[in-house]
């Protein structure tokens, strides 16, 4: 019975999406085939942050609400060694690097002593992205700081229909989905992946089985929050850095997690995608509301399925 309703409610959903995605085709098919490619672009940079996210709130189950401040410290130290080597790609080394070494000393210096301490870790985290945002204000002031990406990336890539796209957009698209690729492969498919999973399930049990569960920990916790850093150069080069995109890319972050999945990367992708898409389109067909669409899509999911799309029963 419950398939059957989810069936139906998913029906109801798909009916008039399928019916505005042919009214705006015939309509105005650049404007929607733009917007769309908009959508997927803004998600695949909305999942390079959020794989992270994935990683040490989904899959470990730490409540790390300072990984926005991760994302923007990631993104102003990495502007200041590209504005130094005038290098876009030492600029997306050195976000990385900076957030995964911050990211290691959070878990060796606070969550590894507050294992399945939620609240803890959220009132802790949440100090720490104050003073963080603070900090960083007071060294980079509000200005607003925007990465010049490399030449052969830079400029416009024709395409069908839609004469010329900015082609850094189309390689954040790619760079998402290799990315995909491999942390599922890296989950799934090696040794170290296969003992995050049981370490997450049983600590206990893997302990005892000689592996050490504070090594594994840290650098998945290193992993997630340098993919975050990452995220700080892509965006920064795609929008902008600046004070405030710190809150804007843990919302978004939390929305991808929450509507793809808890430890799901393929859900977390999907969940991208969809959040992508409902704000682009939001904003290019009803401006005033578009925020709105994106709660609309969560309001969906948690309300038909609460583990998220790809997510397990608890």
């Amino acid at each position: 019975m419950s398939r059957t309703w989810a069936w139906i409610a998913g029906g109801l959903v798909a009916a008039p999406v399928a019916a505005f995605a042919a009214w705006a085709l015939a309509t105005n098919a650049k404007l929607f085939l733009i917007t769309a490619l908009n959508g997927f672009t803004l998600g695949a940079l909305y999942f390079l942050v959020a794989s992270g996210f994935t990683l040490v709130f989904g899959l470990m189950r730490n409540v790390n609400l300072a990984h926005g401040s991760l994302y923007l410290l990631g993104g102003y130290l990495g502007f200041e060694i590209g504005d130094r080597t005038g290098s876009w790609l030492l600029a997306l080394v050195a976000g990385f690097v900076a957030a995964a070494l911050f990211g290691l000393l959070l878990q060796t210096a606070v969550f590894r002593f507050m294992q399945g301490q939620d609240l803890r870790q959220t009132l802790v985290t949440i100090a720490l992205a104050i003073m963080l945002a603070d900090v960083m204000l007071w060294q980079w002031g509000g200005q607003i700081y925007q990465f010049d990406p490399p030449r052969v990336i830079f400029g416009g890539t024709p395409l069908p229909l839609i004469d010329r796209y900015p082609t850094y957009r189309l390689v954040v698209l790619a760079l998402a989905i290799a990315l995909g690729v491999l942390l599922w492969a890296f989950l799934n498919r090696t040794r170290v992946g296969m003992m995050i999973r049981a370490g997450v399930d049983d600590r206990a049990m893997l302990a005892a089985a000689g592996v050490n569960v504070h090594f594994v920990f840290a650098v998945t916790f290193a992993i997630g929050a340098g993919l975050a850093g990452l995220g700080g150069v892509v965006g920064g080069t795609a929008l902008s850095i600046a004070p405030g995109e710190d809150t804007r890319s843990l919302l978004a972050s939390l929305m991808v997690v929450i509507v793809g999945g808890m430890g799901s990367v393929v859900g977390a992708g999907l969940g991208a995608a969809l959040i992508g898409m409902a704000e682009q389109f939001g904003l290019a067909y009803a401006p005033t509301y578009g925020i709105v669409f994106m709660f609309v899509v969560l309001v969906l999911v948690l309300a038909f399925r609460p583990q998220g799309l790809l997510g397990r029963r608890a």
